[in-house]
């Protein structure tokens, strides 16, 4: 057996007269003699052509793949799985997509495992690509970078998937008529590259980077760029860098470095999935991580940037003026990162802004301190009645931060749906979407068809929507989602009636329902649980094991 550090999980699998088989095998992949004396690099790809986010990371795996080459590895490239929130939201479909979060992880933690590679590079362009990633690496905890696939640009006029959405609703209402739908439909999604706004994809992203788990950068490419190209070759060779310093993802992946990765979704206005993606994470790699920390960082961290959905500009329009580097910049020396974090380049993150310039003058999509969007955070945690272990709201301002209403309940997504777009739900209705959740949909589908729906019909702000489901990244208005417990295990969102008035106070950080505890334990005493919606497959083994989402929806939590 050798004694280079370096190979310490592929030589049990290749080294000795024992280990013939296995090298026969792998030199019929290309192997050769000095090939087996070489760490072995596992490029997980995430590509297939069903998705823009993800059809040209074959290319990109590549370029990963020729960097751990030319570094002195040996790569082996390999694929997991995608599916596409865009293509499947508002569907049944949509169930799958948190499942597919821990069907990545699964498989990359199982071929990685499996194989014996000693490092690895992963590589995720659609929403849940990221997070899976993320806990397949953290769970091999072997010397890892993770490379974003990159951002999509702008469709004509200005457009993204989210005008596609909000076009029907604007259609319903009688703003646009069917050509004019047609032609946002033909020309908001213009090539490869990741939905364009400060959505989940981007946002993941950026948190990543944020941690210290991708090189510089990586979080503000446009797909297809030589920056991206160059990013992923890069990645490639920083796995052996990793491998010789022995630097691992849980000597990245800390408190401190949670914690940065927060303060940046914050100050770039980013996606409430991020809330449940970090938990996740937090979780896999052993880190002590709850909702009480976004509300604490959120009281000391202003939004500064002026991104979609609530805002105008989009992420490759941030790219242009250096994407994310000189916020965290801006961050480090306000005192708002910690700068002495280890990240994948085997430098500090003060280290690797030191040389950073600032964004040009005149740009206005990152706003100065002391000029904020908002003056705290947009993401809210909120607690009450209605969620003794909380929720999590996305509050700009915008919308206002107060919502008192009239319940309307909902069983499903696509019974919601329908009374938007045929005019019952009215101004001042509190759209209640109940199970939904990790357990009672299963798989916690995005509401991203009502949201839009609400938006394009006008009604943004005169609805509030909550649900013990999730919002997409490009979901906005006055909206609660991950309301724990569930109503699938009883919670209290499972004994609304409709009528009753739900008050949501996104500055106390309460979301109450106004009916006395008497009242809500003599319907608790006749709720009856709605029996499992499958039992056989996927969808039915992620429901039993899946935990809270307070807690990240794991499902291999012990």
């Amino acid at each position: 057996m050798t004694d280079d550090k370096r190979r310490r999980h592929s030589a049990p699998v290749v080294d000795g007269l024992g280990k013939s088989a296995s090298r026969a095998m792998l030199r019929a992949v290309g192997f050769t003699d000095e090939d087996f004396r070489k760490p072995q690099i596992g490029i997980a790809s995430t590509w297939s052509n069903l998705t823009p986010c993800n059809m040209h990371i074959d290319k990109l795996a590549k370029e990963s793949a020729a960097g751990a080459d030319d570094a002195g590895g040996k790569s082996l490239t390999f694929n997991t799985i995608t599916v596409s929130d865009g293509i499947a939201n508002g569907t049944e479909g949509m169930k799958y997509s948190l499942v597919s979060r821990e069907v990545i992880a699964d498989s990359i933690e199982t071929v990685a495992g499996c194989e014996g590679f000693d490092g690895l590079v992963a590589i995720g362009g659609c929403d849940k690509n990221m997070p899976g990633c993320m806990m397949g690496l953290a769970r091999l905890n072997r010397p890892s970078v993770f490379v974003y696939g990159g951002t999509i640009m702008p469709g004509e006029n200005h457009t993204d998937i989210i005008s596609v959405f909000e076009a029907v609703g604007a259609h319903a209402r009688g703003d646009l008529d069917l050509i004019e739908v047609k032609q946002i439909e033909e020309t908001a999604i213009p090539g490869p590259g990741s939905c364009g706004g400060m959505y989940t994809a981007n946002t993941m992203a950026s948190a990543i980077e944020a941690m210290g788990m991708s090189l510089p950068g990586s979080s503000a490419q446009n797909a297809i760029s030589d920056s991206k190209a160059a990013d992923c070759r890069a990645a490639g060779a920083a796995v052996l860098n990793l491998l010789e310093k022995d630097i691992k993802p849980s000597d990245v992946m800390t408190r401190k470095a949670f914690e940065n990765a927060i303060t940046v979704v914050i100050a770039l206005g980013g996606s409430t999935n991020a809330v449940l993606h970090l938990l996740g994470m937090a979780s896999t790699i052993g880190v002590e991580l709850s909702l009480e920390d976004f509300t604490e960082i959120g009281k000391r961290v202003p939004v500064l940037a002026d991104l979609r959905p609530s805002g105008h500009y989009m992420m490759s329009e941030l790219v242009a003026i250096g994407g994310i580097q000189p916020l965290m910049k801006m961050l480090l020396d306000r005192g708002l990162l910690h700068g002495d974090c280890l990240t994948v380049t085997g430098q500090t993150m003060a280290e690797n802004l030191a040389g950073v310039d600032p964004y040009p003058e005149g740009q206005d999509i990152i706003h100065a301190f002391d000029n904020p969007i908002k003056a705290d955070s947009h993401l809210r945690i909120l607690y009450g009645n209605l969620a003794p272990t909380g929720a999590v709201a996305k509050i700009t301002g915008k919308e206002g931060t107060h919502f008192t209403g009239r319940a309307r309940v909902f069983h499903s997504e696509e019974e919601a749906q329908e009374r938007i777009m045929d005019g019952t739900v009215v101004a001042g209705d509190v759209l209640v979407i109940r199970y939904e959740g990790p357990k009672g949909g299963p798989g916690m589908r995005e509401m991203l068809t009502p949201t839009s729906a609400i938006m394009g019909k006008g009604l943004g702000n005169d609805v509030a929507l909550i649900t013990d489901g999730r919002f997409s990244g490009g979901s906005h208005g006055f909206v609660v989602g991950h309301i724990t417990p569930e109503a699938a295990d009883g919670g209290p969102l499972a004994l609304v009636e409709n009528g009753d008035t739900v008050t949501i106070d996104a500055v106390a950080n309460r979301i109450e329902l106004d009916v006395s505890e008497e009242e809500l334990e003599r319907r608790r005493q006749s709720w009856v649980a709605p029996p499992p919606r499958f039992t056989r497959g996927v969808l039915a083994k992620y429901a039993r094991v899946v935990g809270s989402a307070s807690e990240g929806a794991v499902t291999d939590k012990p």
